[in-house]
């Protein structure tokens, strides 16, 4: 009998059980006994048997798709390449646990709204990972109120959301105290959006490592960005005026835009200025000059961001991971 044609009824008649014995024995449910499920994975080795993935979606009530909602504009996802290693990540997850990855950009605000009712059918989607929101983002209140499940890429305030995020209180004060050990006294912030509760806890732990070492906090030396390059370019040539001898830059890609204005106002760094970074991307080490910066697992935390969704989907929302 050719594999492709080989059915659950089949299968059953050749055991001698109910196709509904050989569908819990595939699903590995476990309302079954040992002497029959042995009997049963038996004549599915012997057969070569594979269920077709389209009935079993039908019979779980799963799709086999998980999407990845990511609200920023397209230019800024390829701009930044936190935003690669991260996806390559989840589809890492995905591959491993035999999920089909989706993947939803956004170009504007205005599209949320548009998105909802997609990512919201649980015939299309099993559950949703999400990236990148600002606080208060309405997509966040959304899911919770429809119980979709979902996993947040981010700290998020509201305790019922399920979240993956690296300690960044702690990355950021590592990174401040390192400046200080050098001697730094005038050490300046270059923190992201001030939406984003990641760009919050660097601040805190930028603010935390002067308070602890006894440094004064001078609030001329701290401005947003926007977690881009030209957005920390900027901020830099603000900056230089106030005569700061370090910075920390709550992003890599934001620190070769603070580079690039240090170096074209003829600031040598780190001789006059120190510059430390955050994440690690393959193009700190390939900066001029190279740049410090703090290392955070991002393909890491995509995969624990797929596997907290699955255990979710799996086991229940309740009590958020």
């Amino acid at each position: 009998m050719a594999e492709e044609k080989l059915t659950i009824r089949q299968i059953a008649k050749l055991a001698g059980v109910s196709r509904s014995t050989v569908s819990r024995v595939i699903n590995d449910h476990p309302n079954v006994s040992p002497e029959t499920r042995e009997q049963v994975l038996q004549i599915v080795a012997e057969t070569g048997f594979r269920p077709d993935p389209i009935a079993r979606s039908l019979s779980s009530r799963r799709a086999g798709t998980i999407g990845l909602v990511i609200p920023l504009a397209v230019q800024s996802l390829f701009e930044d390449p936190f935003f690669p290693r991260l996806i390559q990540g989840i589809s890492q997850g995905c591959n491993i646990h035999d999920y089909i990855l989706s993947l939803f950009l956004l170009h504007a605000s205005e599209e949320e709204a548009k998105l909802y009712p997609r990512i919201s059918r649980r015939q299309l989607l099993d559950g949703v990972i999400v990236t990148a929101t600002r606080n208060g983002d309405p997509l966040i209140l959304q899911l919770l109120a429809n119980r979709v499940p979902f996993v947040l890429h981010g700290r998020h305030e509201d305790p019922r959301v399920s979240f993956v995020e690296i300690d960044n209180v702690t990355g950021a004060h590592t990174a401040v105290t390192h400046l200080v050990r050098l001697g730094r006294r005038r050490i300046a912030l270059i923190t992201g959006s001030s939406g984003s509760l990641a760009a919050e806890d660097r601040k805190r732990g930028y603010l935390n490592a002067l308070l602890e070492r006894r440094v004064p906090v001078n609030e001329n030396l701290i401005l947003h960005g926007d977690f881009t390059e030209n957005s920390s370019y900027e901020a830099m040539q603000r900056l230089l005026p106030n005569d700061p001898d370090a910075v920390f830059v709550a992003s890599d890609s934001m620190a070769l835009g603070a580079l690039r204005a240090l170096r074209e106002a003829g600031k040598r760094v780190p001789d006059e200025v120190a510059v430390v970074g955050f994440d690690d991307l393959p193009h700190a080490a390939t900066a001029d000059p190279p740049l410090t910066t703090v290392r955070q697992p991002i393909q890491q935390t995509g995969v624990m961001a797929v596997e907290m969704l699955i255990d979710i989907l799996e086991n229940g929302a309740d009590p958020p991971r």
